[in-house]
């Protein structure tokens, strides 16, 4: 079976797919003197924050590198405690020893994933760790499971089966489950990364966690951060650009981590908690723009999970209150975005067609 990049180079796949065109449109200036940068791998992807200075904050260039150094091990701290595969976490011990304590951190995130595991209607299921550890995506030791193995672990997906105390010091897991918050924690952790920047007066910030995005404030000229969206089919080309200030960005899609099996077939990692088996509802990507990361990234899987209808119906009923916008690329070649984007295709959009929710363009 063939297979996608290793993890090292998907995460540099990643950082494309989502990207800053910081040089195009507006002012296009290019970084600053007073521009502040760190790289780090974290959470299976290559991360690249950038953080200007603000004079009125009174931070010099030394409390700025010791802030994007904090920043960094507060992010890698999120993995430590909700990774899934290590040993010391939260989510590890829960998971071997069906439940158990969880530290404060871990269960705000775990309430919060569990609301939206419930208003999404079980689109998003974080007890689907076991069906995905079958397929191979988290050993990447792929394979296609057979329909009685596949059925024998639904048996054991239900993320109504977690039970969290009222104090959300202690999780409860029903029988052979396992969970993990790995549809939910790059989102988070770009949110607690970008609130620890604000509260120190970071006032314009780029934060690209392995093409999930998170913005503060504006660029440092004014204009607005642009992003563009990859193509689904060719990861060097982007079939077009939004503009946004202060919020996240965040892709899923079946081209970012998937393997090819002995019948010609590609199998991606998202999968759809009803099947066992990956999601194919016609969506080739999703794009969700947001407020709240930790919304956005487990918006972005649960809707690609719901298919152009499904999204479309959820965004009618839920965009409003959970204030986000979204962009879907289906596989009949169509963008359908939601009027609160400014999205514009790209020159080199070849073969799509794009359009707007309750308006043609």
């Amino acid at each position: 079976m063939k297979r996608r990049p290793s993890v090292m180079s998907a995460g540099l796949i990643l950082s494309f797919f989502l990207f800053s065109l910081s040089a195009c449109g507006g002012s296009g200036a290019e970084v600053t003197p007073e521009a502040r940068h760190i790289s780090f791998f974290a959470m299976d992807t290559f991360m690249e924050f950038t953080a200007y200075d603000n004079p009125e904050a009174d931070l010099n260039p030394e409390d700025m590198d010791a802030l994007m150094e904090e920043v960094k091990q507060a992010v890698m701290s999120v993995e430590s405690k909700m990774s899934a595969t290590n040993p010391d976490s939260d989510i590890y011990q829960a998971n071997q020893n069906g439940g158990g304590e969880v530290k404060d951190e871990t269960a705000d995130l775990l309430k919060s994933a569990l609301d939206l595991c419930k208003i999404t209607g079980g689109a998003l299921d974080i007890s689907i760790y076991p069906i995905v550890r079958l397929w191979g995506f988290t050993t990447d030791e792929y394979q296609i499971p057979s329909n009685d193995e596949i059925t024998e672990l639904l048996r054991y997906v239900d993320y109504k089966n977690i039970k969290l105390d009222k104090n959300k010091r202690a999780v409860e897991l029903g029988e052979n489950m396992e969970i993990d918050l790995g549809a939910v924690a790059k989102g988070y952790a770009g949110k607690k990364a970008a609130d620890m920047l604000r509260s120190r007066g970071v006032k314009s910030a780029l934060l690209n966690l392995g093409g999930n995005i998170q913005t503060i404030g504006t660029k440092p000229d004014g204009s607005l951060w642009r992003i563009g969206v990859q193509d689904p089919d060719d990861a060097s080309n982007y079939i077009g650009v939004f503009q946004t200030a202060d919020k996240a960005a965040v892709t899923s899609g079946g081209y970012q981590r998937y393997f090819t099996g002995s019948d010609g077939v590609n199998y991606w990692h998202i999968m759809d908690p009803e099947t066992g088996r990956p999601a194919r509802k016609g969506l080739l990507s999703v794009t969700i723009v947001g407020r709240d990361g930790t919304v956005c990234d487990a918006l972005s899987t649960a809707l690609f999970i719901m298919g152009p209808d499904g999204a479309e119906a959820f965004w009618r009923e839920h965009g409003e209150s959970l204030d986000f916008d979204m962009i879907l690329i289906t596989d009949r070649g169509e963008i359908i975005f939601t009027p609160g984007l400014d999205f514009q295709m790209s020159d080199t959009a070849d073969g799509y067609k794009a359009h707007i929710l309750d308006g043609e363009l």
